[in-house]
């Protein structure tokens, strides 16, 4: 008859437990796959907004796309269906009556009442005036906010009025190019141009000129890097922000746009993100940010051909500042040239020159990073 004391059953059990709780580990691992899914194979994607329980997502080749979160349905308006005369747009931006398609050949409008497209042209900025190149909706204030290649428009929806404001300063045109518009909360608006950013205090009124400010990289700004700084996306925290800049340097021109992340404490202190952190590229063409993650798409710009090059996503902790690059396969991703990137809140929505990727979040940060 086998006895067994009371140390070794301690032992065994605990042996027991230590084998249980290696299976169930095991078991979430292989449990905690990453949710992908993949849409519009082969479209180019340019903007991603969301409008109530829809996404509208603008495409440079297949026109304007609506989703349904409920359904999943998808619409297109386009050429090849008959219901937009145009294909290639660089926004989107859309409110419970309208849609807003920006398009180098001016605003593409979308009524939801008639269902029918109409197109309006401006007549200040030139030739390239009609280049929308960012659309941003205030619901609260009923009001789109345009950011063209040459002035910034507010177009108020209610009082179907347009006006134009130029923003040149010192000067230099290239401060009144506008590549993005970005809300922080409803206090303030900000624009990223070609030469530095412009803040519009957005409880003042339009034409109060103390309600604008503007700065480049000049003192403590952007750490004075560069011969002018070109800002692309923000991302904004209760003590600082992050600036997506574009890197643009030649032969000719070194130290042109010399690109990164800049990541401001809103008091005097600038750091800056680059190649020599762990990304693969100095440019960035959009940032979107996940609890204490920012997912920043890059882009390297070669000097000999003056051509921008996709070089992927990376995941950005903001609070160690770690960078990890993403492996693109598993998000099955054909392509690393990453252009729009949209946080719902479960999802990101990753725009890509190859189409959309739908990926849930809250699983796939361990994995994902290599």
């Amino acid at each position: 008859m086998l006895f067994i004391t009371s140390h070794v059953f301690k032992q065994m059990n605990l042996l027991i437990k230590i084998i249980i709780l290696i299976g169930i580990l095991l078991t979430s691992e292989s449990l905690a796959q990453i949710e992908v899914q993949s849409f519009l194979e082969g479209a180019r994607i340019t903007d991603i907004k969301q409008e109530g329980g829809y996404l509208w997502v603008a495409t440079y080749g297949q026109g304007i796309y609506q989703y349904s979160l409920k359904d999943g349905k998808w619409t297109n308006y386009s050429s090849k269906t008959g219901n937009l005369e145009n294909d290639l747009f660089h926004c989107v931006a859309a409110s419970k009556d309208f849609v807003w398609a920006g398009a180098s050949e001016g605003l593409f409008i979308y009524s939801k009442k008639t269902k029918k497209w109409t197109k309006r042209k401006f007549a200040q900025g030139g030739e390239f005036g009609n280049w929308i190149r960012s659309l941003k909706f205030d619901e609260k204030k009923n009001r789109l906010w345009i950011g063209r290649f040459r002035n910034v428009t507010v177009f108020d929806v209610k009082a179907n009025k347009f006006t134009d404001y130029n923003r040149v300063q010192d000067g230099d045109e290239k401060t009144n190019n506008f590549n993005t518009i970005s809300f922080e909360g409803d206090s303030v608006v900000w624009f990223g141009a070609e030469s530095g950013v412009h803040k519009f205090l957005n409880k003042q009124k339009l034409d109060n000129k103390s309600a604008w400010s503007y700065f480049k990289n000049n003192g403590r700004n952007f750490n004075a890097e560069g011969t002018s700084v070109s800002v692309t996306d923000f991302v904004f925290m209760p003590k600082e922000i992050w600036f997506g800049t574009d890197e643009f340097v030649t032969k000719e021109q070194p130290d042109y746009n010399p690109g990164g992340i800049y990541i401001w404490d809103r008091k005097l202190k600038w750091d800056r993100i680059s190649k020599a952190n762990g990304i693969a590229g100095n440019g960035i063409y959009a940032l979107a940010r996940t609890g204490n993650y920012i997912w920043a798409a890059v882009y390297e710009f070669k000097k000999n051909d003056k051509e921008e090059y996709g070089k992927g996503l990376f995941l950005i902790n903001r609070i160690t500042r770690k960078v990890s690059p993403i492996d693109l396969a598993e998000l099955k991703l054909t392509t690393s040239n990453i252009s729009a990137l949209f946080f719902d809140g479960v999802y990101l929505w990753i725009g890509s020159a190859d189409g959309l990727i739908k990926l849930k979040v809250a699983n796939s940060f361990t994995k994902l990073q290599k």
